[in-house]
């Protein structure tokens, strides 16, 4: 769909066509509708309640509605739009919190006069009364495509927009503009092959459920750093990749979903909160515009959108919410930024579906679900990716997509988490039981699993040290190894074991609690740089490696290994913040050198 003819659909009057003769709950059924499409936006009584056409029987529609329909009865007019639903694109995008039907919350509560939206209101995604500077990249005679940039808009202090030429668009440049304009003003004439002209703004509409198009995919060979330890270093997320976290509530989805968002490397962040609390949903609307990026120093919000549809919100709107975000992420993807996306979470769209599918009389699948929940599922992640971007000057941009899963009770074997992990290659399993003992984050070392780490491989040997695959295996054979040890612990006690099972457990436990214990809340030690992750991991690794040897010698006393005086710095390493690699290799020295004298 073009910039012009969305544009043209939008200024079309609302067509009067249908009559309600059934109200369920968010669903209504209207009749009167045989021209009607699927996925047509419309208007419900009166009031103008937003709605979308979901099924089509010869001249009944099928229509969820996004707001509260108490007062709605048959008879009630239904007026039809002639579009889809569709996000609006442009400058303006980025530092705005919207619902899930991309409706700016500050202009809502301005034009409602309190803090609850009003049924039927209306307002524009964009200010489009605000003008823009507007700089062209290209002249009068270029020959553009689809997805090649026109010209530039500085969106906040830290990112720049990219005025692209819409999808399916493609020409000789006619006329081009510079200068302060607004949205939907025309900065670029464009002549079509067929002598017909185009006008392009720099506000666009993208159909939400179409995912945007692109060249190709790249294979994911980068990792997304996000400053976690236990993420970084044991259960890596490519650029481009999709990840899960799944966990019971309170085990810490939302604050680890938060704390990447907050510290990973992509430029632009999408946060939906998805028929989360009231309550969170405060904290991270309130948090977020006071937090500083630590990667420009400014604040965070001059790089992130926030999706908010909380559970008190129409379950309609819930449903679209994340189709919402994600194309807005997909909009800056193709200008060829790094964008990450946190959907929390992920049941509460599932659950959605499920109430608007029985609401249809739709057959259900296992627990109540649709039966296409799991192709559903599989179209969200897919949507995330590395690709080479439409356009002639070879861009690439990357979507990560984080999406957290709120099992009830915990149960991974129930159908969202399950259709999930189908097709998310990273999972970070949350355990109820490290929550308990205050152990964060809480993912368990276990369960969890990358399955991008292998692609990570030469970028590691690049970029960070050589054996930086083999100082991650042999951490995580320690913490399998420490997991059967203690079991034998359990029955028999500690001092059944010999000299080398309890330098396994010694060096385990200094894992679990010196390296992947990390406090989000601390301003030093929320975030480490990935070298420093190793460097840290590598000084604990040595007293395994120094030690396999010595714990041999039948003069060796492991009461002495615990008393080393490089042993009781294990605990300090992460905050050693100025440290370089010369300072950990001096350090990993002292282990062997001490680990060498207890030895003889």
């Amino acid at each position: 769909m073009t910039n012009s003819q969305e544009t043209t659909t939008l200024n079309n009057e609302d067509q009067a066509t249908g009559v309600i003769e059934r109200v369920t709950g968010p669903l209504v059924r209207a009749n009167g509708m045989s021209s009607a499409k699927l996925y047509e936006v419309v208007k419900v009584s009166e009031e103008k309640l937003l709605g979308e056409i979901i099924e089509l029987h010869g001249d009944i529609a099928a229509i969820q509605v996004y707001e509260e329909t108490a007062g709605i009865g048959p008879g009630d007019v239904v007026y039809r739009t002639g579009r889809t639903m569709s996000v609006a694109l442009a400058p303006g995008l980025l530092e705005s919190i919207y619902d899930g039907v991309q409706r700016p919350l500050k202009k809502i509560e301005v034009a409602s006069g309190n803090c609850y939206i009003k049924r039927g209101i209306e307002a524009d995604a964009v200010d489009m009364s605000k003008v823009w500077k507007f700089t062209p990249t290209v002249k009068v005679g270029d020959k553009v495509e689809s997805g090649d940039v026109l010209g530039e808009v500085q969106e906040t202090s830290v990112i720049v927009h990219k005025v692209m030429v819409p999808p399916n668009e493609g020409g000789v440049v006619a006329s081009i503009k510079e200068g302060e304009f607004k949205v939907t003003d025309e900065i670029v004439a464009l002549k079509r092959e067929d002598d017909s002209i185009a006008s392009i703004t720099m506000l666009q509409y993208w159909p939400i459920r179409k995912p945007r198009p692109k060249k190709n995919k790249i294979f994911p060979s980068e990792p997304l750093r996000t400053g976690g330890r236990s993420v970084d270093t044991f259960f890596p997320i490519a650029k481009g990749g999709a990840g899960c976290i799944p966990g019971p509530f309170g085990a810490g989805k939302t604050v680890t979903q938060q704390s990447i968002a907050k510290h990973c490397d992509a430029q632009i962040i999408v946060y939906i909160g998805c028929g989360e609390r009231g309550n969170e949903m405060t904290e991270v609307l309130s948090e977020f515009p006071h937090l500083i990026d630590p990667n420009t120093g400014e604040p965070l919000m001059k790089r992130t959108i926030l999706i908010a549809n909380t559970s008190n919100m129409p379950v309609a709107a819930r449903e679209a919410s994340v189709y919402t975000g994600i194309t807005i992420a997909e909009y800056y993807r193709d200008m060829g930024y790094n964008v990450a996306l946190m959907a929390d979470s992920t049941s509460r769209w599932a659950e959605a579906m499920r109430e608007i599918s029985g609401r249809l009389e739709e057959m259900p699948g296992e627990e109540g679900y649709p039966a296409y929940l799991s192709s559903r599922t599989a179209e969200f992640y897919e949507r995330a990716g590395i690709v080479k971007t439409l356009g002639s000057d070879d861009r690439t941009g990357s979507l990560t997509v984080i999406g957290a899963v709120s099992p009830p009770g915990g149960d991974l074997s129930e159908p969202v988490s399950q259709a999930t992990l189908r097709v998310t290659k990273t999972f970070w399993s949350l355990d109820a039981d490290l929550a308990y003992k205050k152990h964060f984050p809480s993912i368990n070392w276990l369960n969890s699993y990358s399955l991008y780490a292998q692609n990570f491989e030469e970028f590691w040997k690049k970029e960070i040290a050589i054996d930086f695959a083999d100082v991650r295996k042999t951490a995580m054979t320690l913490l399998e190894k420490e997991s059967k040890l203690l079991e034998i612990v359990r029955l028999v006690g500690m001092e059944s074991l010999s000299n080398g099972d309890r330098l396994v457990l010694e060096v385990a436990r200094m894992i679990r609690e010196d390296f992947l214990f990390q406090n989000a809340f601390d301003k030093d030690d929320a975030y480490t740089p990935l070298e420093r992750q190793y460097g840290i991991l590598k000084s604990i690794v040595t007293f395994y490696d120094a030690g396999l040897d010595a714990v041999q010698l039948p003069e060796f006393n492991f009461v002495d290994f615990t008393k080393m005086p490089c042993y009781a710095e294990v605990a300090n390493l992460k905050n050693q913040l100025k440290w370089t690699e010369e300072d950990y290799q001096t350090f990993q020295d002292r282990v062997r050198n001490e680990i060498g004298a207890l030895a003889g």
